[in-house]
């Protein structure tokens, strides 16, 4: 009989894709899954999923957003675990780092937990170093090595003196969990202020394990610093991206065979057309992702070097870009809302004529960085943004806004050499001057190019084969220990 572990996601694209994806794997290492979730977001479950005979979806109070939420959220999972229907309570749990919180609730009923990162090893392992290494006092020009890690990832006055972007309110009750108030009432985690202990140390104590969204190809003295510190197994399980991304290597992937599409200015059949008509690699792509962004300004120059500069280009913009706050998907006209757009750059079209494709709303990503005539992205470095890049070869102009972007940024420019930054100093506002030079840089230079395909072959036969062998001993760990 197989041992059944629960999973219990954070609401957001960014978290629940690659959960869906572990709850793939682990199925097919013979578990019993559970996934433990909201039930304003089960219609998000993959149909694949819902068919595995090894899967089962128990679904979560989505209580309204009020000082209570926390404390109903919690008693919700303590009813369900109390109730539990099958023979027995499952044998482990693992959670989202960013729902720590039940940590305690599990060790209740005695169920040991893993501490799940959605983000790559790289932004939690510099964290760390930093905090340890207190590199506050560097003077510009000034750089200081942090012991245990790479050398190119040392510490410069820029990585400490950039902008600290205020973190967007939590999405609204209707995309899930609302966050339980004090560490987690800002949304998504962002970065330790100066001098202060990464979060996630105190986050994951309870945890006998983490699992990080990554594997040894990317990101292995990562997990080393990170094993090293804590003393708990780290186990590297990524990329956790969907199957049909592995199994089309070297061809287009269409979005829509495994995504449900949003509204969209454009239709993926008017996206083919339009990359189809473009010479091999000569296509910026340009996507600041579903949560943050430059400010209007900043956009307002973008706008302008995509007029001047003569690169062809794809720009995805949504609605409420540039304002506080995350972006909103969707059209303008379907959000109902009677906030300010944000930016958008009105008449670029008619301009640039057929050079430059603007999205506005939904995109297909991985069908345009899976296009043959995609040449280059500029990008805020989320994690699974740089992810799905890497393993198309697409070479990266990082542009990050917050929280883990910088250090996700700092691991593909600086360790991996796959791309450059959009300016050496974030501290100021990114101009036009500056996206020009970085977009002639990264779409002329062929190093770049050939260290990103290089590692992007490493992807060519499919899921990583150290992440099949992490997930092994994952396997093994609980067997040992907790059956």
């Amino acid at each position: 009989m197989s041992q059944e572990i629960c999973i219990l996601p954070f609401f957001g694209t960014g978290h629940l894709l690659p959960c869906f994806q572990l709850c793939n794997h682990l199925t097919s290492s013979n578990f019993h899954v559970t996934l433990l979730i909201s039930s304003t977001l089960s219609t998000s479950v993959p149909s694949s999923l819902h068919q595995h005979p090894l899967f089962q979806l128990t679904l979560l109070p989505s209580p309204p957003p009020s000082p209570e939420h926390h404390q109903e959220l919690a008693e919700g999972l303590q009813n369900i675990l109390s109730n539990y229907h099958r023979p027995a309570l499952p044998v482990y749990a693992i959670v989202d780092a960013m729902m720590s919180w039940s940590i305690d609730i599990f060790k209740q009923f005695k169920i040991p937990t893993a501490a799940f990162f959605t983000s790559g090893a790289c932004s939690a392992s510099m964290e760390l170093a930093v905090w340890k290494a207190q590199p506050f006092d560097l003077k510009p020009g000034e750089i200081r090595s942090l012991p245990g890690l790479p050398d190119d990832m040392a510490v410069t006055y820029s990585d400490i003196k950039r902008r600290h972007h205020h973190p967007p309110p939590p999405p609204p009750p209707e995309h899930g969990f609302p966050p339980p108030p004090g560490r987690f009432g800002r949304g998504k985690r962002g970065p330790p202020k100066d001098g202060e202990q990464p979060p996630w140390l105190n986050e994951t104590q309870g945890a006998t394990a983490l699992l990080i969204n990554t594997c040894d190809d990317l990101e292995r003295p990562f997990l080393n610093y990170i094993t090293n510190y804590i003393g708990k197994p780290v186990y590297g399980v990524g990329p956790l991206l969907p199957e049909q991304y592995w199994k089309t290597i070297g061809s287009v992937l269409r979005d829509s065979d495994f995504r449900s599409n949003r509204s969209s200015s454009v239709t993926e059949k008017e996206v083919v057309q339009w990359l189809d008509s473009k010479p091999h690699g000569s296509v910026l792509y340009v996507s600041f992702g579903s949560e943050v962004g430059p400010t209007v300004e900043e956009y307002a120059e973008l706008a302008q070097t995509m007029e001047l500069c003569e690169q062809p280009f794809i720009w995805v913009v949504q609605h409420g870009s540039g304002r506080p706050g995350p972006p909103r998907f969707g059209l303008a006209e379907e959000s109902g809302s009677s906030e300010p757009e944000g930016y958008f750059p009105h008449g670029l079209d008619e301009r640039v004529g057929g050079r430059g494709l603007i999205i506005h709303g939904w995109a297909p990503q991985l069908l345009i960085l899976s296009h043959k005539s995609t040449g280059g992205f500029l990008s805020h470095c989320g994690w699974n943004s740089t992810l799905e890049a890497i393993g198309r070869g697409i070479p990266i102009l990082a542009w990050p806004i917050r929280g883990d972007q910088h250090y996700n940024a700092k691991l593909v420019v600086s360790y991996l050499k796959l791309g450059y930054m959009v300016s050496e100093d974030l501290s100021k506002d990114v101009t036009k001057d500056d996206i020009i030079m970085g977009i002639k840089r990264l779409m002329g230079d062929g190093e770049v190019k050939k260290n990103v395909e290089v590692l992007s072959e490493k992807f060519r036969n499919g899921f990583p084969r150290s992440s099949v062998d992490a997930l092994d001993d994952f396997k093994d760990f609980i067997n040992k220990r907790f059956v």
